[in-house]
């Protein structure tokens, strides 16, 4: 195995564009090279199989979506109530429409995990850390709410990430006068976190 790490995460990054753009059938060693316009064959040097190229991409996903901690750190300067909250789902919000072909991707990698058992329990593993994460932080921070209320934020703003992303004219004008997403996202935490 080749051990460049900026050829790597150069191929990595490559495949999660293939994966965004072309479906997990799509993700070929072959794509990869083109996308990350290296020889043909380069990729085969650096990942012993497509299970090895789809977990590096569900590292490195987590990675690019992951909260910026000078952001995390200046909004918990702030009160710990339902308004923090909302800021953090907007900073959510706002890292999947910024990625969002990395959030397209991590979309495919949930599908593909369906037709594999080897992804699926792996994948299941790192989806399932994050939402545990989720709930320590929420628990940590002293915000109102508990584990039901991550909960049901996760599973909110999971369908209102994928619609927005795959389509958003589904929701333009559902709910009158509520601008998607922002509008959304506050009736999101309105309806699910405690006042207090």
């Amino acid at each position: 195995m080749a051990s460049n790490p900026e050829r790597r995460a150069a191929l990595v990054d490559a495949g999660v564009e293939v994966l965004a753009r072309e479906g997990a059938r799509g993700l070929t060693f072959r794509a990869v090279d083109g996308e990350a316009e290296v020889p043909v064959g380069t990729a085969s040097n650096y990942f012993t199989g497509r299970d090895d190229l789809l977990r590096q991409i569900d590292a490195r996903l987590h990675e690019r979506l992951a909260p910026d901690p000078e952001v995390m750190s200046e909004l918990l300067k702030g009160p710990r109530d339902r308004s923090l909250v909302t800021a953090f789902m907007h900073d959510l919000m706002a890292r999947a429409t910024r990625d969002r072909t990395g959030y397209l991707a991590l979309l495919e990698m949930r599908l593909e995990a369906t037709r594999r058992p080897e992804l699926l329990a792996s994948y299941t593993r790192s989806v399932r850390g994050d939402l545990e994460y989720g709930m320590e932080f929420h628990r940590d921070a002293g915000l109102p709410g508990g584990d039901e209320t991550v909960t049901v934020l996760y599973l909110a703003m999971l369908g209102l990430i994928l619609e927005h992303l795959t389509l958003p004219g589904v929701l333009d004008g559902v709910l009158p006068g509520v601008s998607v997403p922002n509008g959304l996202v506050e009736r999101i935490v309105a309806t699910v976190a405690p006042e207090g």
